[in-house]
């Protein structure tokens, strides 16, 4: 059966091609808010995070209504770091609309989730975004997509994949690049004509896969994911099978269901397959779980995630000041929350250690990881994490490490300081490509070359540089890669930072703190031109004398200090550092507090 009033679309793109703007047009444009209702951009980025950052970081179900079909639409991350949430909502779909922006063209994500959405068989309309850009290249983008599906083996009805022209701020689409422009109606026409409708058997017996996994502190864990066969009713008993670990399937009752109406549940007593639905009353359900009926559990397969290729440690804080800001500091704590970040980042692994106080948390990247600390951060829970490192692997015999595909946008006077540093990294040239007074230049980078280079390139192209990687293969190992080539300033004494102790210690480096600072010892308070680290005492105070001097009336002047964001202090910490963090502050620190037993270990390390 055909379940022609209906079609599941995903909408998936590069980062900042313009997703989730398209998917607000849509939305007013279909009727989901009153005329006169006030409504935010980028409404379906509703986590603190992604307003904060303009990313979208979590998939997200909405639903439109146009000429009697229901389209529900599924927003995913453009950032390769989330990519898992993208690979696994495709299984929820039959078919993607695949963004380019104008200018830019196709990107390393565009073509991992094109591969994604291809490998799949999913139908492709392609949107070229923000053809209003004065630097639009809109036939040429064209091309380039055209290029990309051949390269990928696209079946010869996934080629001839229709090509929409498109401003998503502005809501207007158009199957001509000079127009007429006026609304989104050739887009959602083209769903209508392109996007096949759900092939479905609704009166087999209950099949069910999970995709998606949310939580609500009344009813507990919420399942999401599209009815594949019969019919799922509120109130109605079901068998939950696990395709992957292969546990025993269990009884379970489905207490609540609901469908996706705009931007909100809506309750229900029963849906079809071809349905995308939301249920819960099922406690231990999650990714990649199939609902059946109880005399057929037949589990589904669900898709393979790509591996994680960067792992972090996190473990119990334990320094000076630890317990004094955060509210779960406890292994026990700790342990508790990465096992309920489980259930619903299947891109993400955990994993003990040699001792129970650490875990090793293995992600997709420095921003997947980065993004679980500040958001456990903003919880209440205190912990210190180390050095990213990239996860190797043991292939035919050889030690493999992770490549990635790393494409910068560049002025073309800073090409040769990127192309230096990105070659003493171990990268590899791809491709160079001139686009007007700028060079795009692509490399092949092993994953480890590129923790700490964000912020050099920053510098090198005077913050004009515009870089995005995304996970290629793994390769032999490429040799070793120097490190962090600065040293770091580290507090002597445990105390509170005064001017005359800080106005002293800018003349060895960088200071990342300003007066009124508690510090303890080991604590790294800069960092340092040269490549060793110094202890400086920036809790030292002048000493008070009966003699006048000519300058005492003299104001001391301190340089303002580098302030740290969360993704500065994973970028610069080496090895032997850990950053403490806390609700209230990120501090950097050495591993090895006192002094005296650092130089004992430094001296010892070089004389292994």
């Amino acid at each position: 059966m055909q379940r022609t009033d209906i079609r599941n679309i995903a909408i998936v793109a590069h980062v900042d091609h313009g997703k989730t703007t398209l998917v607000d047009e849509m939305l007013k444009q279909s009727g989901i808010f009153r005329d006169n209702q006030v409504v935010e951009d980028r409404v379906m980025d509703s986590g603190d995070l992604e307003r904060e950052r303009g990313i979208t970081i979590l998939a997200k179900n909405t639903s439109i209504r146009y000429n009697g079909v229901k389209i529900n639409v599924i927003d995913t991350p453009g950032h390769a770091d989330f990519s898992g949430e993208v690979e696994r909502v495709l299984k929820m779909v039959d078919g993607v609309l695949l963004l380019v922006d104008a200018a830019e063209g196709p990107m390393p994500q565009t073509r991992f989730v094109l591969s994604k959405a291809l490998e799949m068989g999913h139908r492709v309309v392609v949107v070229v975004n923000k053809i209003d850009r004065p630097d639009a290249r809109i036939f040429e983008v064209v091309d380039e997509v055209l290029d990309l599906l051949i390269s990928l083996d696209a079946t010869d009805e996934q080629i001839e994949s229709p090509v929409l022209f498109c401003s998503g701020r502005d809501g207007t689409a158009s199957l001509d690049p000079n127009g007429p422009f006026e609304n989104l109606k050739p887009l959602l026409d083209a769903i209508l004509s392109h996007i096949p409708c759900p092939e479905v058997d609704t009166e087999g017996p209950l099949q069910m896969l999970v995709s998606s996994i949310d939580y609500n502190d009344y009813v507990g864990r919420i399942c999401i994911g599209k009815v594949e066969r019969g019919t799922i009713r509120k109130g109605q008993e079901v068998v939950v099978c696990d395709y992957h670990e292969g546990h025993a399937p269990y009884r379970a009752r489905v207490v609540n269901l609901y469908t996706i109406e705009g931007l909100n549940r809506t309750a229900v007593e029963q849906a079809q397959a071809g349905d995308i639905v939301c249920l819960s009353g099922i406690a231990d359900i999650t990714i990649g779980d199939t609902i059946c009926a109880v005399e057929t559990p037949e589990p589904i397969s669900f898709v393979k995630i790509s591996e994680p290729t960067v792992e972090m440690v996190f473990s119990v804080n334990d320094s000076p000041f630890a317990g004094r800001e955060g509210k779960f500091v406890t292994s026990r704590h700790l342990r508790a929350r990465l096992e309920r970040e489980l259930l619903k980042d299947v891109s993400l692994r955990v994993s003990d250690t040699d001792t129970t106080e650490s875990f090793r948390v293995c992600g997709r990247g420095e921003m997947h990881l980065s993004i679980l600390i500040e958001t456990m951060r903003r919880e209440g829970y205190e912990f210190s994490v180390g050095a990213p490192k990239a996860m190797l692997k043991e292939i035919d015999g050889k030690l493999c490490e992770p490549m990635e595909r790393v494409v910068i946008d560049v002025p073309a006077d800073a090409v040769g300081s990127v192309m230096s540093k990105l070659s003493a990294r171990k990268g590899e040239l791809v491709e160079m490509t001139p686009q007007g007074d700028r060079m795009k230049i692509e490399f092949l980078v092993p994953s480890r070359g590129l923790f700490g280079y964000r912020n050099e390139m920053l510098t090198d192209t005077r913050g004009e540089g515009i870089m995005n990687s995304v996970f290629e293969s793994y390769v032999p190992f490429k040799g070793e890669i120097s490190g962090r080539n600065t040293g770091a300033l580290v507090a002597f004494e445990t105390g509170e930072a005064v001017t005359y102790g800080l106005y002293n210690a800018q003349e060895r480096g960088t200071l990342f703190i300003g007066p009124g600072t508690q510090v303890y010892e080991g604590m790294v308070v800069g960092e340092s031109p040269k490549d060793e680290d110094l202890n400086v005492n920036v809790c030292k105070k002048k000493h008070a004398t009966n003699t006048r001097s000519s300058n005492a009336d003299e104001a001391l002047r301190l340089t303002p200090p580098r302030q740290m964001s969360l993704e500065n202090c994973i970028e610069f910490i080496s090895d032997d550092e850990l950053i403490e963090v806390t609700p209230l502050n990120l501090r950097i620190r050495k591993r090895i507090l006192d002094s005296n037993l650092r130089a004992k270990a430094r001296f010892a390390s070089k004389n292994r």
